[in-house]
């Protein structure tokens, strides 16, 4: 039985479509199984990292030579900061030198951060948080060298289930809005461990295919906060099978870090014949310099070094890779293969190839940038995907399951999204409507209803019981995944295909930043022509006033002249969100709609006149979530036409 952390890895809609993807024979040289336990404990206070680091910046910046050799700062006996101080703690910059040692599996580290007291109270210390398998080896403010004690913390945010905190200290409290700057320097080895969900039960190898984060000689793949912590973090401890509080944290970082600057000067250090051919900083892939080839001495390493600097971070973890593949090009993207993936790639080429003309009716003639696809070292490896890079196996699979999945992760390559629920929420819708493109509305939505219970659980019952999760600010996939899906369903519904889609074609990633209202609230408003549509961003963008609860109350038919019937039809919404939702009479001779907008917590009547005897009386389509069903049904009883009330029921 898989643990609640693996079962929602499984959960997310690409994880999921690909875990179901089977597993074809592998040729003999598929890669060498992983060690069922542990791969590292926690170091012990004497643990001592080896070897001597060197980084080097332009003149006006800083340039250091790291000696990564003292021992690590004692550990505390129990950890200094607390809860308050870690809340209050947002990076506003992070400034990063890593150098890789992939053969010895080590990571060696300088940043200079950058962060703001955004608690009620004056700060007395900053907490530090990294992976407990590296070490703290110096902190400096001003210039000048900070003890500081370093504690284990029990946090799940990591694959080791640890985290090494420094609580730093300084002599005059920082004030709640108030900046500082940190030069710190860390390091240590990270191979792959599975110790956080082995402690919860979960069997050895579904462990490791889950947490399969390490710097290795041929691929080093570092997924960050709550996966591996390698750069430096202040995070509240959350621990597996504590609900959702995890992936919540999870969310939390990523949107506090989301405006965040962000610069990494990488250097790799490789052996001989081990030169990597990628390398990809936070979904993007960088280019290689190949200082030192190493190609002529078998026992010298060469050296590669790759930048990225960014002024806004994102909805994303930190996230760094480094591998040694091939590449192929196709439609929008480039897939990086090992040997065994290098014909079933052509699969994964073709189907991209295949939904393109699709992607670009809805969301322009090109993607903003291409998406990469990384094969992962073993098949079995959970898939992970962060901006425009999806990691997984690249082996042969069905075309339609491929175009499923591509459908969703070629619009994070088109739109570049710095707002988690345009990025991900765009992402779900379209790929829903490639679903109903080939099987029709129902399935298409059926696939949203499967995670509508999921998140009415998760919906304030009232505003005053919780302010839920606006999307702007949402930091739980159920919201800016979800429920941002069923937000463009809407939209389509109410502005119709052709201005949403100008919309999505319209939006500008690189003009959506900053407070208030984002860009794609602003297109959308804009497409709405002659339409109030204020309502709608203020119940379900702008605020969360949780889910509609609608209710056909009674149905009244009336026989009129020349076989017409009149029926006047009670509607309910028990909930505080308003909804605009279809209306379906259906007679023995034809089927009428009209689209009703029921006020939040308000009831209306609905006359319509429809030929034929009135059989049934449908509310919405599906298209609306709800607390309860998202789909009404009233038959009408024939014998009794003018008796007026029949019992409502979500279909079978």
């Amino acid at each position: 039985m898989t643990s609640p952390f693996a079962r929602s890895l499984a959960a997310a809609t690409l994880a999921a479509a690909l875990a179901t993807i089977p597993c074809p024979a592998q040729s003999s040289s598929k890669p060498a199984e992983k060690s069922a336990a542990p791969q590292q404990a926690p170091q012990s206070q004497s643990a001592k990292p080896g070897g001597k680091v060197i980084f080097s910046r332009s003149a006006d910046e800083f340039s250091v030579t790291t000696q990564a050799g003292p021992a690590a700062t004692p550990l505390a006996k129990e950890p200094v900061a607390t809860d308050a101080d870690r809340r209050a703690v947002t990076f506003t910059s992070l400034d990063l030198d890593v150098h890789l040692q992939p053969a010895t599996h080590h990571l060696a580290a300088r940043a200079l951060i950058t962060v703001r007291n955004d608690g009620p109270s004056p700060l007395t210390r900053i907490p530090l948080q990294i992976s407990s398998t590296l070490n703290w080896e110096q902190i400096r403010i001003a210039g000048k060298d900070v003890a500081f004690p370093v504690a284990v913390l029990n946090s799940d945010a990591d694959h080791t289930g640890q985290l090494h905190e420094a609580a730093v200290p300084f002599a005059l409290p920082l004030a709640p809005g108030a900046s500082l700057q940190l030069d710190v320097r860390y390091g240590g080895q990270i191979l792959a461990s599975a110790q956080r969900l082995v402690a919860v039960g979960t069997p050895d190898a579904i462990a490791l295919h889950s947490d399969w984060d390490e710097i290795a000689a041929s691929f080093t793949g570092l997924r960050g906060f709550g996966n591996v912590v390698w750069y430096p973090v202040s995070s509240v401890p959350v621990i597996l099978g504590d609900g959702a509080r995890l992936f919540d944290e999870i969310g939390t970082h990523k949107l506090r870090l989301s405006s965040a600057h962000f610069r990494l000067s990488l250097t790799v250090e490789f052996p001989y014949g081990q030169q990597p051919t990628v390398a990809l900083i936070n979904g993007h892939s960088v280019p290689l310099t190949i200082a030192a080839p190493g190609g002529f001495y078998p026992d010298v390493n060469g050296v590669a070094t790759a930048t990225l600097s960014t002024n806004h971070l994102g909805f994303l973890a930190p996230s760094l890779f480094v591998a040694v593949r091939k590449a192929h090009t196709g439609a929008n993207l480039t897939a990086w293969t090992l040997p065994d993936n290098e014909v079933a790639v052509q699969t994964w080429i073709d189907a991209a190839s295949a939904i393109s003309p699709f992607l670009e009716d809805w969301l322009g003639k090109s993607p903003r940038t291409q998406l990469t696809l990384l094969d992962l070292p073993d098949p079995n490896d959970a898939p992970y995907e962060t901006g425009s890079l999806l990691a997984a196996s690249l082996k042969e699979v069905p075309a339609e399951q491929l175009q499923s999945v591509l459908a969703h992760a070629l619009t994070h390559a088109w739109l570049a999204s710095p707002r988690a629920w345009v990025s991900e929420g765009v992402s779900t819708f379209i790929g829903t409507l490639w679903m109903e493109k080939h099987h029709g509305r129902d399935d298409a939505l059926g696939t949203l209803e499967a995670d509508r219970a999921a998140l009415a659980l998760d919906e304030p019952s009232s505003p005053g019981e919780g302010s839920g999760q606006p999307l702007a600010v949402a930091t739980a996939p159920i919201y800016y995944r979800t429920k941002a899906a069923y937000v463009f369903w809407m939209l389509r519904d109410l502005i119709g295909n052709e201005a949403l889609a100008a919309a999505l074609k319209a939006y500008d990633p690189s003009q959506d930043t900053g407070p208030g209202p984002g860009l794609m609230e602003r297109l959308l408003m804009s497409g709405a022509t002659g339409q109030d549509l204020s309502w709608f961003f203020a119940d379900w963008i702008d605020a969360d006033k949780g889910l509609p609860d609608l209710s056909i109350e009674s149905v009244f038919p009336t026989p009129q002249q020349g076989g017409t019937w009149l029926v006047a039809i009670n509607l309910a919404n028990a909930g505080y969100a308003a909804a605009e939702v279809p209306v379906t009479v259906l007679t023995t001779k034809t089927t009428s709609t009209e689209r009703v907008l029921i006020p939040a917590r308000g009831k209306l009547v609905r006359r319509m006149l429809v030929v034929g005897q009135p059989t049934q009386v449908q509310l919405n389509d599906g298209t609306v979530p709800e607390t309860q069903a998202s789909v009404h049904i009233t038959h009408i009883d024939e014998t009794t036409p003018d008796s007026g009330f029949s019992h409502s029921n979500p279909p079978q």
